[in-house]
């Protein structure tokens, strides 16, 4: 079928868009075809296409079992997967299981015939060939990049995906996920499995065991050809593993290179650059596939870039075998040099020119590719007759250039623009006034331009940058037209250049004579846009065949005429020419393209949009073959000017295609019921009315659009391209019944009219042509509503429809119109403008078109539209009335606005005001406000704001207008402030507040979020703005919070701020210095988030190190009395409740250490009683929780040496103050309760039977578990004379046992009282007859256990009375016993008696006295027991 061929583009951004076989044939997709080439070290062949898809290819790969090499598979855009037989090039199945994008496949390197594929939603799909079953998979919620099948595991899939995750699949467990592998942070372009089994070879480099290898890409400066910096691409990398190679990959790299790493080195030496060894080999732009097989003893590596050519290297020279360029856009224009040999031109819609040196032996694609300065589609060259390597260029944006190939040069750039797309461009002599001067002033050829708007430019070559003079002036004034010139379309030089023939939009074709261009003669044949013309060679062996113009238009004939007499003859008028030399019929479309064969006489060939190219015999009328090798529509044509054998095509399929005329096995165009239908037209036949439709004026050239894809989308729009689409199912009908198919792969929706469009659509002069064939092509297809502009309704509907009756009547009307402008007044019944004449009020006087304008505004009225009567009343001048019955009806608009000030200022305030009731109606508010300024009501614009919060906008408003005291100012930050605050937007609430100089709800509403940052900007606000007492609360709340953090730097560097908080700073260092100390007991756990060098252990005394940090941080010494008493002041206003077992540790901590601070401090003040009385503070709460380990150490840090610490701070009290006496005994005490159970833990060896008894009353013994027992035993065992005699009768002490009896006998009985009440609520609601409150007592014995055992009832009076001796009793214990905290006097009896009889015998007296304080005091049931369960 064909020679060489340049196909379409490979689709970019696809994770495996292309792949290679066996047996060397490579299959790529671009846009929804797949090309298949013959692969091998010296060249590439296109071997065909398969096609099917209706939108683009996103992925191919081809089956790697033995035996299928040939069976390949494809994925789209339109959710299919297809399987392809590669030889027989068909389809053999499909499946349409994905319900999204797909974007990822890959052929089963282990399963035979199991085809996997992924989509954008996650979906995996696998697909078994042979069984034509599915199964589908959703492994993760995340975008599907790419995936690859393991060569090894059958069951195992990798998959990557757009958020840089890679997960490991097995199909055979339902999918699902083996590995997790998190490396990358985003897009997973490929996925590559080392095509040996295990990592063995890999293992010395992989980095610390883990799994991991990196390989970090290397900077490389780009090489060869620049790139077009306009053009955006994204990184885009790659990477294959060589079969056979487990230690070396391939990967792209940022600029296009290609990099081979050898994964056993390291450093410099670990990669090597593809194509390093000259300049020019690797790609220009980023790599988006790669693929390799072996041929021989050769590995080929083949790859596809955004540079659009597709390269092959061999992977043992590292060299670059052989490059194959693409295209990636319409092939619009081809153009032979006549000066240099096989040098052919080609004009791209991807904005770049080819020169392709077609002759070149080494390299069969020798292309050179040019892009600087065009940066549009270009649709137009000619190369300079005599001067080689200048090449004129035209592009769809209207510019002209010249590139000189030979040189590195950007190409010069006329600086006349046209105002459409050049369609042609065409070298020949100067005419004037670029003609006139001597000859060494003047260029011997100009560059001459054709573009869509229907102008010719005459461009000087040597001055670009001057202005291009319009011809058609020349042919005016030479030709005295007076008439419209009809829009030119193409023109052609005649090779001697003595004769210039233009084609017109209207289908006519001017020959002209130069070099002033008079008219010789206007050729009358096609009645449809002429798409091209062309001149007969001269060096033909019959002379007169240089007088032969071949001419093309979208009629689909191909018409020749024989200027001859009219060039050698000419007359003195021009000379009208209606019949053809010859006519050229067999094409179903229209033509785009023409070219004589520069070997032949007489041979033509033309191209057209049916998809095929025709070479004819003119001279016998007969055609020669049809080439129909494109799967598109053909835009140009040249016959090679080398072998007289081969013509060059090119078309809308992206690709072009050398042929040789000899080769082909057909010889007409497959004729269709569109080619019949164009033989019937042959003679005249009445055409039946259809309505015209009007050209779209300003539309773009009707072609593709280029997508970051590299393919472009096509749509039409205006007559031509209906015309090129017609009876395109009628077709394709035909088609089946002929030879082969003519055009496959393009539809309706793909197709466009890449010529005869554009002339159309550029300008209003082409207006009547464009009808012409919108009504012929009307009568053969209906057209696509969806692509119809919705016309605007008429603002004069009535006489409108008067001009669409019959065509009688209308005559009619010209005949009364002309009476009744000469009849001067006479004209009978007839009144213009009113009636069955209201369409007459437009050609006569004003009378008649103001009633015409008063019979429209009725019609309006009753259809509701108003805003057509507002037209007509300012058409009128009534711009009051207009204005009134808009805003009557509520159709004023900005413009009428516009025009009220016309009619005075009170006018127009009053329309204002209208129209912003209007404009908030339709909740436009912010315009109405605005309108509202310009009148001058600027606080009713600010209200209107607030009202609709609009706040931001009113505040605005406010400030740029009004005074800065103005009130309503505050009042809008306050009222934004509130809102802002309720919908919880803190900052900017604070920020109002801050405006309205409410500084102290400023710092509330931002510490209102509670978090530690809040509270900290908060309180910094506070300072600044001088609420210091809000600035002292804030940071000590910020504080605490951080304190709960363990963040103690942060919490010191918080309170820090405040001088005020000093106080807290030394609460905060003791709080610090504490939990470090509890934490080396394991007391505490938790992890500390920062800390100060000074809170670390030391041997140094708790307290001293405390008085030493405070002096050297804090400069709190004894020295400073004042300052000292001071801070004891303020800490010791600070509540401090009682410790309770809801309290967490860390506030529990902070609790003791405000205690030992203000111990602490009254050491410095030496203020004894204080400190004791500080110290049994800080010792007893840990006993109030239960916590006895937090007790027993807080007692170890503050009282070192024990009952020696207390001796010494005893000797500093008044002997005579009885208080400080009671203090120090409970002291005393604490410090011997946990030196008792010391030496208990210390010595027995039995604790479990302790730990299992419970308390009734909440002391030590119920709260002891294993561990603290355990972490006791290992304390420091005290002296067995520590406990003497004094040392259990500071324990032994009956008054405080008096009280705790005393204290348990009321709760008892407070207890009793609380199921008397529950037990009379329970019988109320059961409505159970009242009975007296009395319970058996038996049950409150049972529950309680009491000394009421020998009652057999109680009443509620009965313990009332209880109650009353109770705290009788209770009154008559001294008050100091009572104020001050004491070890449970029980429990130490108990442990006493327990510890003589089983461990060491005490002195019997001792025994004696804790024996009778138990009978006298310890009458409890729980107390009896343990008594007598430890005891005896």
């Amino acid at each position: 079928m064909h020679q060489r061929h340049l196909p379409a583009s490979p689709n970019w951004y696809c994770s495996r868009c292309s792949d290679i076989n066996g047996k060397g044939v490579l299959g790529f997709g671009a846009k929804n075809t797949i090309y298949l080439l013959n692969v091998t070290a010296a060249s590439p062949a296109v071997t065909g296409e398969l096609t099917g898809h209706t939108e683009r290819v996103s992925g191919f790969a081809f089956c790697s079992h033995d035996g299928q090499e040939h069976i390949c598979a494809s994925t789209s855009d339109d959710k299919t997967v297809k399987v392809w037989d590669a030889e027989q090039k068909i389809l053999l199945k499909e499946h349409s299981v994905h319900q999204s994008t797909i974007s990822a496949v890959h052929w089963s390197p282990v399963q035979k015939l199991l085809l996997v594929t992924g989509d954008e939603k996650g979906i995996v799909v696998c697909y078994w060939f042979s069984s034509n079953d599915t199964q589908s998979f959703f492994p993760e919620p995340r975008t599907i990049f790419c995936l690859s099948c393991s060569p090894h595991e059958e069951n195992y899939i990798a998959v990557g995906y757009k958020d840089g995750m890679i997960v490991v699949i097995d199909i055979s467990k339902k999918g699902e996920v083996i590995h997790r592998l998190r490396g990358h942070d985003d897009e997973i372009h490929a996925l590559a499995w080392c095509p040996q089994p295990r990592e063995e070879p890999l293992c010395g480099r992989l980095e610390d065991n883990t799994g991991v290898m990196t390989l970090k890409l290397p900077f490389l400066k780009r090489r060869g050809l620049g790139v077009d910096p306009t053009v955006k691409e994204r990184l885009w990398l790659t990477v294959h593993w060589p079969k056979g190679r487990p230690s070396q990959i391939v990967s792209s790299c940022f600029g296009g290179e290609i990099i081979m790493w050898d994964l056993k080195k390291s450093g410099k030496q670990k990669w090597n650059l593809l194509g390093s060894s000259s300049d020019g080999q690797n790609h220009s732009r980023i790599v988006f596939n790669m693929s390799s097989f072996h041929t021989g003893d050769r590995e080929l590596l083949l790859s596809t870039s955004m540079d659009r050519e597709i390269k092959c290297w061999d992977l043992a020279s590292l060299e670059c075998c052989w490059t194959l360029p693409t295209l990636g856009g319409f092939v619009y224009c081809l153009s032979f040099s006549s000066v240099g040999t096989g040098c052919l031109a080609l004009g791209v819609g991807d904005s770049m020119i080819r020169v392709w040196n077609t002759l070149s032996i080494q390299n069969q694609y020798d292309i050179k590719t040019f892009w600087q300065g065009v940066k549009s589609k270009v649709t137009a060259l000619a190369w300079h007759p005599l001067k080689e390597g200048s090449l004129a260029f035209g592009t769809d944006d209207g510019k002209v250039g010249i590139y000189e190939v030979y040189s590195n040069k950007p190409p010069q750039i006329s600086s006349t623009y046209h105002r459409r797309t050049v369609y042609s461009l065409s070298w020949g002599p100067p005419v004037p006034p670029m003609s006139f001067g001597g000859s060494g002033d003047k260029p011997s050829y100009s560059l001459y331009s054709c573009a869509g708007e229907g102008v010719i430019f005459q461009h000087d070559p040597w001055k670009l940058s001057g202005e291009a003079s319009n011809i058609d002036k020349l042919i005016r004034d030479t030709n005295n037209i007076k008439h419209k010139i009809p829009p030119h379309t193409d023109l052609s030089w005649k090779p001697d250049g003595s004769v210039l023939a233009i084609g017109n939009e209207d289908g006519s074709i001017e020959v002209l004579k130069a070099p002033t261009l008079k008219l010789l003669c206007t050729v009358q044949q096609h009645h449809k846009i002429i798409n091209s013309l062309r001149w007969h060679h001269e060096h033909s062996s019959q002379n007169e065949l240089q007088y032969l113009l071949a001419s093309g238009s979208s009629n689909a004939i191909v018409y020749v005429h024989d200027l001859k007499s009219v060039i050698e003859t000419p007359s003195e008028s021009p000379v009208l020419m209606t019949e053809p030399f010859r006519t050229l019929s067999g094409h179903t479309n229209k033509i785009t393209s023409l070219a004589w064969s520069p070997h032949h006489d007489g041979r033509l060939v033309t191209v057209c949009y049916d998809g095929t190219a025709q070479v004819w015999d003119v001279l016998k009328e007969e055609p020669v073959c049809n080439y129909r090798g494109h799967s598109g529509r053909l835009l140009c044509v040249q016959w090679s000017t080398v072998h007289p054998d081969l013509v060059w095509t090119g078309g809308d399929d992206f690709t072009l295609h050398e042929w040789a005329v000899s080769k082909q096995e057909h010889v007409t165009p497959p004729k269709t019921k569109k080619r019949i239908e164009i033989e019937k037209k042959r003679g005249p036949q009445k055409k039946s009315k259809k309505k015209k439709k009007a050209p779209e004026k300003g539309g773009m050239k009707a072609e593709e659009r280029e997508l970051p894809l590299g393919e472009e989308i096509k749509g039409a729009a205006g007559s031509g391209a209906e015309e090129g689409q017609s009876d395109n199912v009628e077709e394709e009908e035909e088609r089946e019944n002929t030879d082969g198919p003519s055009v496959t792969g393009w539809s309706r929706e793909s197709s466009v009219d890449t010529r005869g469009t554009e002339r159309v659509q550029n300008g209003e002069k082409f207006s009547h042509a464009v009808k012409r064939e919108v009504k012929e092509d009307k009568k053969r297809e209906k057209p696509d509503l969806s692509l119809k502009k919705r016309k605007p309704r008429s603002i004069l509907p009535l006489s409108t429809s008067m001009d669409h009756r019959p065509k009688e009547e209308l005559q009619q009307d010209c005949l009364t119109l002309a009476a009744v402008r000469y009849s001067h007044g006479q004209s009978g019944a007839c009144v213009p403008g009113s009636g069955d004449h209201i369409q007459l009020g437009l050609f006569t006087d004003r009378d008649a078109l103001y009633r015409m304008f008063q019979e429209e505004e009725e019609s309006h009225m009753e259809a509701g539209h108003y805003d057509s009567m507002v037209y007509l009343r300012l058409w009128k001048g009534d711009l009051i009335g207009a204005i009134n019955l808009a805003a009557e009806k509520g159709e004023l608009t900005d413009d009428l606005l516009s025009l009220a000030p016309m009619a005075g200022y009170q006018v127009w305030a009053r329309t204002v005001e209208v129209y912003v009731k209007q404009l908030c109606h339709h909740e436009q508010f912010l315009k109405a406000a605005s309108h509202l300024v310009s009148i001058h009501k600027l606080y009713e614009a600010i209200s209107l704001l607030k009202s609709h919060q609009f706040y931001r906008e009113a505040i605005a408003l406010a400030r740029a207008r009004l005074q800065p005291e103005d009130p309503v100012l505050k009042d809008l930050y306050m009222s934004w402030a509130a809102v802002l605050e309720k919908d919880g937007h803190y900052a900017t609430a604070a920020k109002c507040y801050l405006a309205a100089d409410s500084n102290f709800d400023a710092a509330k509403v931002i510490a209102k979020k509670g978090d530690v940052i809040s509270l900290r900007t908060a309180a910094n606000l506070a300072q600044i703005s001088g609420e210091n007492e809000l600035a002292h609360s804030l940071s000590l709340r910020c504080a605490k919070d951080l304190m709960l953090f363990q963040d103690w730097a942060a919490a010191q560097e918080v309170l820090r701020m405040q001088d005020s908080l000093l106080g807290h700073r030394l609460v905060f260092c003791v709080n610090e210095i504490l939990s470090q100390r509890l934490a080396d007991a394991d007391v505490v756990t938790w992890s500390v988030a920062s800390s100060h060098t000074w809170s670390k252990s030391c041997d140094e005394n708790f307290l001293s190190m405390v008085h030493r940090v405070w002096q050297s941080e804090f400069e709190v010494t004894a020295a400073d009395l004042v300052k000292v008493k001071t801070l004891s002041q303020q800490l010791r206003a600070i509540e401090n409740p009682p410790a309770t077992t809801s309290v967490p540790l860390k506030q529990l901590l902070f609790h003791i250490s405000l205690d030992v601070t203000l111990c602490a401090l009254s050491q410095l003040l030496c203020d004894w009683p204080s400190v004791l009385e500080d110290l049994l503070r800080a010792l007893t709460r840990g006993s109030e929780v239960g916590h006895f380990t937090l007790m027993t150490e807080v007692c170890q840090l503050l009282l070192t040496q024990g009952l020696e610490s207390v001796t010494f701070y005893k000797q500093k009290l008044d002997p005579t103050d009885e208080r400080s006496l009671v203090i120090s005994e409970s002291v005393e005490a604490f410090v011997c309760y946990q030196l008792m159970y010391k030496k208990w833990w210390n010595y027995s060896a039995e604790t479990s039977a302790l730990t299992n008894n419970t308390f009734s009353n909440g002391d030590c013994l119920t709260e002891k578990n294993h561990s603290e027992v355990e972490a006791n035993r290992n304390g420091v065992a005290q002296s067995d004379a520590i406990f003497s005699e004094g040392f259990w009768k500071v324990l032994l002490s009956e008054p405080h046992a008096n009280l705790q009896a005393t204290q348990r006998a009321i709760e008892e009985i407070q207890r009793r009282v609380t199921s008397l009440i529950q037990q009379h609520s329970q019988r109320k609601d059961s409505r159970e007859s009242p009975q007296a409150l009395s319970t058996p007592q038996s049950e409150t014995s049972e529950e309680h256990g009491g000394p009421l055992s020998g009652k057999s009832s109680e009443s509620l009076s009965a313990l009332t009375a209880q109650v009353a001796e109770h705290h009788k009793a209770l009154t008559a214990i001294p008050e100091l016993v009572k104020k001050y905290s004491f070890p449970d006097v029980m429990e130490c009896c108990i442990v006493l008696l327990y510890m003589g009889k089983h461990l060491n015998p005490f002195p019997q007296h001792i025994c004696s006295m804790a024996a009778t304080l138990l009978r006298k005091y310890g009458t409890t049931e729980s107390l009896c027991k343990a008594w007598k369960r430890l005891t005896q």
